[in-house]
């Protein structure tokens, strides 16, 4: 571990303050012997469904949130994703961090970490894994490092941020949050400091090793805790060079690589997830050599999933998931899916064509105050978007859920959650920004789902029934979180390609599984090999003819081979 913490030092800050590593690798040595922090299984990121949540608009705190444990359990959850938990003046639902070694007081009540660590506990007793969100890009402009440094050009602060005397630098990085911010930049004194989110979240720097290190050291506090692993948010913008974009820069690897090589001395196996809103070739680089991070968000995959039943065409996903839109990943690492997250339904043109931002916006965003960053993607839950409609939300969880990857369940889509616009007014006189995202927030009405629950008939009884059938059956099978993938072309029973029906098989050691899924809003026939023979069918929604088979309206199936 020394010598590779050393390498990957030399590469960033040549011989630069080695006496502060030095003093950081004496730490590391000194917190294992304290801690006797054990290693996780190895790959337990393969096998687990995730479901990601805000403590807060889920049950109130982290005691409510210790409650509804055996529900999620029930309902086939294995890892939980907390959304910002971290000490935050809440101007962008947490992700601005003024505190990395606090959670907000609101969460915890008086008893400060103690509650929390009991909830990791009690996940941990269920066999419920706990990973949280930690911004390792920039931090609150309240975060005590800014608030010193913003005091002058002498504080030791000061080099914690990017400052500059004017707005003419990095001019190639592209606006991110185009319609909501108009600068990379903001005036402070008399100077500018970088940010590339809210002008309220300063860049942290990250040319001053103190900076590494110190978050470094807020890994390790949480490792004390029980955490079993990180989502590092905005993971590609963490290096600025002059001329360049500003995103992906090779410097941004070697400092992911040191993080990684933290953790896997404190606790192996520790997970730690890129987000990386890139496409899929420039994902895969934050997986390295299986040493950097762990897995990556397939961002690409998700708005072609939509774009699949709004064509009510194969082509989309197939396409995207083929080795010249998605390249191989080294063994170990893994692709997390998902189908809606806190975000909007990006389309942003690192992963779509403009034709397909386009064609989506056009065939999904249903109401003006659903677009977000002026058509750069749409800010709806996926009930509305899937027009309530319970069988063709069962269908788009069904492809996500059997596809290559770990699934992620967005609070509130397994009782078909609707846009909350209460709380998006609310927020938006809290945070001065018109920040459609909000929309997808909210608060769950556990009163009002117990009581939709009793009635069959209501979409949240539907939707629940199906999805919670839909992840015993994938718990079940191991195949979809290790398994291989192979496509099926499938014919009408008249001969021609059904360009409607999704199939495909995967497989692994002596398991497989045929999934089918009609994608269109009719009834599809069609014919598959003579030579396959399946055992079972999970969903019984695939119908038998004489010579042939037939899928409802937005129907699947999985067949056990």
């Amino acid at each position: 571990m020394e010598q590779r913490l050393k390498l990957l030092w030399n590469q960033i800050f040549g011989n630069q303050n080695l006496e502060l590593l030095e003093d950081f690798i004496a730490e590391i040595n000194r917190f294992k012997a304290e801690n006797q922090v054990s290693a996780l299984e190895k790959e337990w990121y393969r096998d687990v469904t995730v479901y990601s949540l805000y403590v807060d608009l889920f049950n109130k705190d982290f005691q409510g949130l210790t409650e509804k444990l055996d529900y999620l359990q029930d309902l086939g959850v294995s890892c939980l994703w907390l959304l910002p938990i971290l000490d935050s003046p809440m101007r962008d639902a947490g992700f601005d961090i003024k505190d990395y070694r606090q959670i907000r007081p609101e969460l915890t009540g008086e008893a400060g970490l103690s509650v929390f660590q009991e909830f990791v506990n009690e996940a941990h007793r269920r066999n419920i894994k706990v990973i949280f969100d930690i911004a390792i890009n920039h931090t609150s402009d309240e975060h005590p490092w800014f608030l010193e440094s913003k005091k002058g050009k002498e504080n030791p602060y000061r080099n914690f941020y990017i400052w500059n005397p004017d707005d003419q630098k990095y001019k190639e990085a592209r606006l991110i949050f185009y319609g909501i911010e108009n600068s990379n930049w903001r005036k402070e004194g008399e100077e500018y400091f970088f940010h590339r989110f809210f002008d309220f979240q300063p860049d942290l720097n990250y040319r001053n090793p103190q900076v590494l290190i110190e978050m470094s050291r807020n890994f390790l506090h949480w490792l004390r805790i029980g955490v079993d692993g990180f989502r590092a948010d905005a993971i590609p913008y963490l290096w600025k060079e002059e001329g360049t974009d500003c995103e992906n820069l090779p410097m941004t690897h070697t400092i992911v690589k040191f993080f990684r090589a933290v953790l896997d001395e404190v606790r192996p196996n520790t997970l730690l997830l890129a987000e990386a809103c890139q496409k899929p070739h420039e994902v895969v680089k934050y997986f390295g050599n299986g040493d950097e991070c762990h897995a990556g968000y397939h961002f690409p995959l998700m708005p072609q999933m939509y774009k699949a039943l709004a064509a009510q065409s194969v082509e989309p996903i197939v396409h995207t998931l083929s080795l010249d839109v998605t390249p191989a990943i080294p063994d170990g690492s893994q692709w997390f899916t998902f189908l809606r997250c806190h975000d909007e339904l990006s389309l942003e043109l690192v992963y779509v064509t403009e034709e397909d931002r386009k064609y989506i916006h056009e065939n999904y965003c249903k109401q003006p105050e659903w677009d977000f960053r002026l058509g750069q993607g749409i800010s709806s839950r996926l009930s509305e978007l899937m027009d309530k409609n319970p069988q063709k939300i069962a269908n788009i969880y069904s492809i996500m859920l059997t596809l290559p990857g770990t699934p992620v369940i967005y609070y509130g889509d397994e009782f078909a959650k609707l846009n909350d616009k209460d709380y998006y007014q609310e927020q938006i006189k809290l945070t001065g920004k018109d920040d459609t995202r909000f929309l997808v927030r909210g608060r769950m009405d556990w009163q009002r789902i117990e009581e939709a629950l009793k009635n069959h008939e209501s979409l949240t009884f539907q939707v629940n029934s199906l999805l919670k059938l839909m992840l015993k059956k994938r718990k079940e099978l191991n195949v979809f979180g290790r398994g291989d993938l192979e496509w099926l072309s499938l014919n009408h029973p008249k001969g021609t390609e059904n360009q409607h029906v999704l199939a495909y098989i995967r497989a692994v050691d002596d398991q497989a599984v045929l999934v089918l899924h009609n994608l269109s809003d009719k009834f599809q026939e069609f014919q598959l090999p003579e030579d396959f023979d399946f055992a079972v069918s999970l969903f019984d929604q695939l119908e038998i003819k004489k010579q042939h088979f037939a899928l409802k309206p937005y129907g699947f199936d999985w067949l056990v081979l």
